[in-house]
């Protein structure tokens, strides 16, 4: 480990923390994925669509 002179342990506990911030926000992220995907799986099953489910392909009209 390299030499981080009398102020390695605030420097290791920076990193400590940016890590464990990363972690957080990376958990808030996944958790709020999988709350929405809930909330559209339970709308759907009431028989609320999305606007966007109900779009077709425009053909070219000649």
């Amino acid at each position: 480990m390299p030499d981080l002179g009398p102020h390695a342990i605030y420097i290791l506990a920076a990193y400590a923390v940016t890590f464990v911030a990363l972690g957080v926000l990376a958990f808030m992220i996944v958790e709020d994925d999988r709350k929405q995907r809930r909330t559209l799986a339970e709308l759907e099953a009431r028989g609320i669509r999305r606007r966007s489910a109900g779009k077709m392909k425009r053909t070219k009209r000649s």
